[in-house]
């Protein structure tokens, strides 16, 4: 390696510290009457509520997968997820398909069900707060930032922090199960 070039893991470190601190724009959903956001850089598409296939002896919180252009991606409902009574579909409800990094490297597609899809705002740094701290009891490390828009807080999701690891793992395996067939 010669002195001008960096390993490539440094240069990908680099350049997600700088898309981290250049992201202002977010896509921003409900779940009940809750406004959430996820980075505009996490988000692959958004597809309509459409058939799912459940899959047995899956936690709770995973609805089933969906067949996305012959990949299969595990479908989570994020009101679950965050401990709410599971959302009801309607002719608004809709996936977010997003990108999740994994420790080794590779990007994992999950897709979220949201009640709603919004818009996508542009959140200047200076109007996000960190996330409450509520004592070690509480999981709040899924929670990137607290966006002031409007008057209102908007909950800043960080889309690699909202499954725990061990929840990664069942999505991973989905995932791993659909290469093996492929």
């Amino acid at each position: 390696m010669t002195t001008n070039q960096l390993p490539v893991q440094t240069v990908r470190a680099a350049a997600t510290v700088l898309a981290a601190a250049e992201q202002q724009q977010y896509l921003t959903f409900t779940l009940g009457e809750e406004m959430f956001a996820i980075g505009i850089l996490a988000i692959r598409e958004i597809i309509e509520y459409g058939h799912l296939t459940e899959v047995p002896m899956t936690p709770p919180f995973i609805r089933g997968v969906i067949n996305l252009r012959g990949a299969v991606v595990p479908v989570v409902d994020l009101a679950v997820r965050f401990a709410r009574p599971a959302s009801a579909v309607s002719k608004r409800t809709c996936i977010v398909i997003i990108d999740i990094d994994q420790a080794d490297g590779t990007t994992n597609q999950m897709g979220i069900v949201v009640d709603a899809v919004s818009e996508v705002l542009e959140i200047p740094a200076s109007e996000i707060e960190p996330p409450p701290e509520f004592g070690a009891r509480i999981r709040t490390d899924f929670i990137s930032g607290m966006g002031k828009v409007g008057g209102k807080f908007v909950v800043m999701l960080d889309v690699n922090k909202v499954l725990s690891i061990e929840e990664v793992a069942v999505v991973s395996a989905m995932n791993q199960t659909e290469a093996i067939s492929s």
